[in-house]
């Protein structure tokens, strides 16, 4: 008879070590095809706003909200998936979020005006925190040591391809086919990564429910206390409202003379955003040998840098200081997270949760901002309101959070 004894078989630390300090190209690839589709549908619908003002007689603000919709569902949503998911489970929640997100995409489609469309919209958001916060999670949970670093920068490099997608593939669908029928391409474009999620993503070894809501706000308690939870929410606010802020009001500067881009010419620019896709990566080696606060401190230099050049005259540099700001903004939110996933072992969805709540109540926050800052001394003085809130980061990551040793060369 085979001897099937506790003390015959590995154990599941011995089983697992490999995979959670080495993770394969195929887990690699998994991380970063999560992070697309992720945030593949939360901006694409910006490419067609003039053609959705016209198809449904709507003004600037109606199909602003339509926009805003999503993000702000994302916003508040996040945190109570941070709890369901401390309950239920990881790799469900991922995959489950990802066929959902298929659903509302596909409705777009059918919309006969903006109000459906924008209902359609916030279905889109509710999906987006079961993808990225429990993701955040899982990785912290499942991976170690400079795995969790490597896997977050594929992560931040995913998310940062899907912003840039979105907006490119459902434009040029619009051209092919119609927006109508380019959102059910994009629906199944979602399903197909569901299904591949769900292929190669290990299921969870180190997940440890706690099912009891008491529990989840005693949690919630603490993590409104945690220097680890409160200094990279904060930065989260930072990080996208820089964004937003940047990219919404940088087209209004570019329309006017001396440039005067066209609508295409416009959205050609944000192919800046494919510079993270490369950078963050890259950035990895930083965080790992400086730590997250170090790291996070130069990228808010650099990306102040990059704003600060968007001033000058010459449209090449305006596109090259669009380039340096965005890849500190995206290395400053693969750092974040990482901070996040490594030092908070209690609780991780809830803490994600909060982190990304934070992050969108910033993208909401910038494009109000922005555009008063904008319509009072244009773009001027948004790099102003933009260079403060930088600041802010600044201070927050050298005062608020926490340093870890550096490693040796």
């Amino acid at each position: 008879m085979q001897n099937t004894s506790p003390s015959s078989q590995p154990s599941p630390s011995s089983v697992t070590n490999t995979a959670n300090t080495n993770p394969s190209f195929v887990l690699k690839a998994t991380a970063m095809i999560i992070g697309m589709f992720a945030f593949l549908q939360v901006y694409s619908i910006q490419s067609i706003l003039p053609v959705l003002m016209q198809d449904f007689r709507a003004s600037e603000v109606q199909v602003g909200m339509a926009v805003g919709a999503t993000v702000m569902a994302v916003a508040l949503m996040s945190p109570f998936l941070g709890m369901l998911s401390d309950a239920i489970g990881r790799k469900s929640l991922i995959v489950g979020a990802l066929l959902f997100l298929a659903i509302p995409t596909a409705l777009i489609a059918g919309s006969n005006d903006i109000h459906t469309l924008t209902v359609w919209r916030f279905l889109q958001g509710l999906s987006v925190p079961g993808i990225t916060v429990v993701t955040i999670a899982y990785l912290g949970e499942e991976f170690k040591g400079s795995a969790i670093a490597e896997l977050m920068a594929y992560y931040v490099s995913g998310s940062v391809l899907g912003g840039f997608l979105g907006r490119f593939l459902l434009g040029h669908l619009h051209e092919w086919m119609g927006w109508r029928s380019g959102y059910y391409v994009m629906a199944g474009v979602t399903l197909v990564g569901a299904l591949w999620v769900a292929k190669t993503l290990p299921a969870s070894q180190n997940f440890v429910p706690s099912p009891k809501f008491r529990t989840a706000l005693g949690t919630l308690s603490r993590h409104l206390t945690n220097r680890y939870v409160i200094s990279a929410t904060l930065l989260g606010f930072c990080v996208l409202f820089s964004l937003v802020g940047c990219f919404t009001f940088i087209n209004l500067h570019l329309v006017q003379a001396p440039y005067q881009l066209t609508t295409g010419q416009l959205a050609n620019i944000f192919a800046v955003y494919l510079i993270g896709v490369i950078i963050t990566p890259l950035a990895t080696k930083l965080i790992q040998r400086f730590g997250s606060a170090r790291t996070i401190i130069v990228a808010v230099l650099i990306s102040m840098l990059g704003v600060l050049t968007t001033l000058t005259s010459p449209l090449w540099l305006i596109i090259v200081g669009l380039s340096i700001m965005s890849s500190g903004v995206f290395i400053t939110q693969s750092a974040t997270i990482g901070y996040i996933a490594t030092n908070v072992s209690e609780g991780r969805s809830l803490a994600s949760g909060l982190y990304y709540m934070g992050y969108y109540a910033g993208g909401t926050a910038g494009a109000w901002a922005c555009g008063l800052a904008y319509a009072y001394g244009e773009w001027s003085s948004t790099v102003v309101l933009l260079i403060a809130v930088q600041i802010l980061a600044l201070l927050i990551a050298a005062f608020g959070m926490i340093k870890t040793p550096m490693q040796r060369a």
